[in-house]
């Protein structure tokens, strides 16, 4: 296990400055909501609903946007600095079935939100109108707002990195099952045990913080999807290997039973959770044909801290382990002392 205290501390800052930049960077302003989800030609009216925005300081650009041709806003009243009442005139002869609606103010910039309404009456086009000329702001310093996941999106550092702290342990504990195969020293089955054991803590925490964010998001605390059913799959497979051990009273051959059960249950973890969930459908990004993380869901400002939090929560849980280690290798040490 890795000495010395230097990774250790690195760990520790950066989970700090996971916590701290993580939780205090705000959400990128945008349109969230608007009343009606249906238009047809004809004057349409409409409230549409901001996050982090400010409406009321400045003028208010709005317009609906459909297959790259704009229908500019004729009256826009400012209720307050999230909500405003929309008129617009829409047009016979839009050529695509979801029109977005787009927003422009002085403060907050270009804001859009796509797929805002089901249009009627399409046609072969219409002539665009130009009256959003919103200027490009700065935000490199707060998160993208993605729909549904509104600031739950801060759930990214802590439970993805769970489950790839899981990962790492589950493979040190995988290793050190081959060692126990080769050499049969009682020691490296002594630390693969450790590393499931701290394995299924970062599993369950993962386990714990996604369906938190399952609940917010999906409006459910499970569905069956791929990923979750894998995961709950692979946390039983782990626990078996704990029973297996426990049913053999020879320490050498429940350490090679166990290193052989381990090795599968290792090849099994990668299919349920990192090839099945991308063979089916699955709610999870980069599944089923969900696009991936780097793709959609993460952006340069979300990177910034999603890496740190990947290494900082690996390096804390090679600390747990570092400590259940040394604590078992203690207990063992005892209880040889007692035996003589």
């Amino acid at each position: 296990m890795m000495k010395g205290w230097w990774w250790k501390l690195g760990s520790v800052a950066l989970l700090l400055y996971v916590v701290i930049v993580g939780l205090r960077t705000p959400l990128r302003p945008a349109l969230v909501h608007v009343s009606i989800d249906r238009i047809a030609p004809g004057e349409v009216g409409f409230e549409v609903t901001g996050y982090n925005t400010h409406f009321d300081q400045g003028t208010l650009q709005v317009a609906l946007e459909n297959d790259g041709q704009y229908v500019c806003a004729h009256r826009v009243e400012v209720l307050d600095h999230a909500h405003a009442r929309i008129s617009v005139n829409v047009p016979s002869g839009l050529r695509a079935p979801m029109t977005a609606l787009r927003a422009s103010s002085e403060v907050d910039g270009p804001l859009v939100l796509h797929e805002a309404f089901y249009t009627e009456g399409l046609g072969q086009g219409i002539t665009s109108g130009n009256c959003i000329a919103g200027k490009h702001l700065d935000l490199s310093l707060a998160f993208p707002h993605r729909s549904i996941l509104n600031e739950t999106v801060r759930n990214l550092f802590f439970h993805v990195p769970m489950w790839f702290a899981m990962m790492v342990l589950m493979g040190v504990s995988f290793v050190r099952s081959l060692m126990v195969l080769r050499n049969g020293r009682l020691g490296d089955d002594r630390s693969a045990l450790s590393a499931v054991n701290v394995s299924l803590l970062f599993a369950a925490l993962g386990l714990v913080t996604g369906s938190l964010w399952a609940r917010v998001t999906w409006g459910a605390w499970w569905t069956s999807d791929a990923k979750l059913n894998g995961a709950a799959v692979t946390v039983l497979i782990y626990a078996a290997y704990l029973v297996l051990r426990g049913s053999v009273p020879d320490p050498h051959k429940r350490a090679r039973l166990a290193a052989v059960y381990n090795i599968f249950a290792f090849a099994l973890m990668l299919v349920f959770i990192m090839v099945l969930p991308r063979l089916t459908d699955s709610l999870h990004p980069g599944n089923g044909g969900n696009p991936a993380f780097s793709q959609y869901d993460l952006d340069d400002s979300l990177r910034r801290v999603f890496y740190p939090a990947v290494l900082g929560w690996i390096g804390l849980s090679l600390w747990v382990l570092n400590l259940t280690d040394r604590t078992a290798k203690l207990e063992a040490s005892r209880h040889d002392a007692n035996v003589r």
